[in-house]
C-alpha cells in the first residue's frame, strides 16, 4: 500500500503539470482561436461581433490567474471550449465522435499485436537455434522493417483495390449502412478495420517478439526455471508460469505505454485509410489552426499515458513479488 500512495501522489502531481502546461503553451501561440476562426470564415466582421466572438471561445484580457482558475473550474465540468474547425461544436463534442473509432481500432490492433508477439516471442526463445526461431523471427523483422507508408498503401492496393477483398476507406459503409448496435452496422465497420488493424500489426508485432525473446532467453537460464525442469514439471507450465511470466514484466510496461498512445491514434493509418479517428482529427486541427482542438487532444493523451502507467504499477504489484514486499 505505500508503494501504490507514492504512486499515486506522484501521478496526481504529474497530472497538474500536464493541466498546467497545456494551459500555458497555447497562449504563448500567436493569434487567439477567435482570429484564426475569422480568417477561416473569410467575411468581414464588425468589432462588436468579434468581440462577442472573443467571449464565446473564452478569449479575455483578465489577468492569468483568473485565466487558469477559470481553466480548471472548466475541466473540472468537462468544457475544453468550442472547436474552430468544426465550429460551433465543443470540443468534448468532436472528441467523443472520434475517440470510439480510435479505441475500437487502434487499441484492437494493439492488443492482438502484443499477445501475438509475446506469445511468438516465448516459443521460439524456447525453441531457439531450431527451424522456428531461424525463420520466424527473420520474417517478422523483415516485415516490420518496410516502412509503414508503403506497407499500409501495399496491402489497400493488393487486397483492397486489385483483389477487392476488403473496402478501401472510411469506417463503414455510409451510403447503406446506418450507425447502431446493429448487425449490419458492425459487419461493415469490421470489414473496414480489416486493412488498418493488419498494417498496424505487421509493423509492430517484431518489436513485441524480439523483446519477449531476448528477455526469456536470459530467464531460462535462472536457477528457478532449471529446478522446475528438474522436478519434471509439464513443458509448457515451465515456459508460461516460471520463464515466461518473469520475462514478460519489460514488455508490460512497454504495453502499457502503448495503450496510452492508442487514445493519440495512429495518425498514418487514419490519414491512409480516412479512418475518422483522434489522428485523423489532430490532423485536421493543426492544419486549420485549431487549438482548442489541439489542447483538448493533448490533454487527453496525457491523461491517458499517466493512468496506462498507474495500472502498470497495479499490474507489477501483482506479478512482481519484490514489489509486493518492498519497504521504505
Amino acid at each position: 500500500m505505500r508503494h501504490l500512495l507514492r504512486r499515486v501522489v506522484f501521478y496526481l502531481v504529474a497530472l497538474w503539470a500536464s493541466l498546467t502546461v497545456n494551459f500555458i503553451l497555447p497562449r504563448l501561440a500567436p493569434g487567439d482561436p477567435a482570429s484564426v476562426l475569422v480568417a477561416n470564415m473569410q467575411g468581414r466582421v464588425n468589432p462588436q461581433q468579434l468581440q462577442a466572438l472573443k467571449e464565446l471561445l473564452g478569449v479575455t484580457n483578465e489577468s492569468i490567474w483568473t485565466q487558469y482558475t477559470r481553466y480548471l473550474g472548466n475541466l473540472f465540468h468537462g468544457d475544453l471550449g468550442i472547436s474552430t474547425a468544426y465550429f460551433p461544436a465543443p470540443v468534448t463534442t468532436v472528441i467523443g465522435q472520434a475517440l470510439p473509432w480510435t479505441l475500437a481500432l487502434i487499441g484492437f490492433a494493439t492488443v492482438i499485436s502484443f499477445t501475438l508477439g509475446t506469445l511468438i516471442g516465448a516459443l521460439v526463445a524456447w525453441k531457439r537455434d531450431t527451424a522456428l526461431d531461424s525463420s520466424v523471427t527473420p520474417l517478422l523483422t523483415f516485415l516490420s522493417a518496410i516502412p509503414y507508408f508503403w506497407l499500409a498503401l501495399l496491402l489497400l492496393y493488393v487486397l483492397g483495390y486489385s483483389l477487392s477483398w476488403f473496402p478501401l476507406s472510411g469506417a463503414y459503409d455510409a451510403n447503406n449502412v446506418a450507425p447502431g448496435l446493429n448487425s449490419d452496422f458492425l459487419v461493415s465497420a469490421a470489414q473496414h478495420a480489416v486493412l488498418p488493424v493488419l498494417a498496424i500489426v505487421i509493423s509492430s508485432i517484431a518489436g513485441w517478439l524480439l523483446a519477449m525473446r531476448n528477455a526469456m532467453i536470459t530467464t531460462l537460464s535462472e536457477d528457478y526455471v532449471l529446478m522446475a525442469q528438474a522436478k519434471g514439471l509439464v513443458e509448457w507450465r515451465v515456459m508460461l508460469a516460471y520463464a515466461a511470466r518473469n520475462a514478460i514484466l519489460p514488455s508490460v510496461t512497454g504495453f502499457a505505454l502503448s495503450l496510452g498512445f492508442v487514445i493519440s491514434g495512429s495518425l498514418l493509418t487514419e490519414i491512409v485509410f480516412s479512418y475518422p479517428g483522434i489522428g485523423f482529427i489532430l490532423l485536421t486541427a493543426s492544419q486549420r489552426e485549431d487549438f482548442p482542438l489541439m489542447q483538448g487532444i493533448f490533454l487527453l493523451i496525457a491523461v491517458a499515458i499517466l493512468a496506462s502507467n498507474f495500472l502498470t504499477d497495479l499490474a507489477y504489484v501483482y506479478l512482481d513479488p519484490r514489489v509486493r514486499h518492498e519497504r521504505g
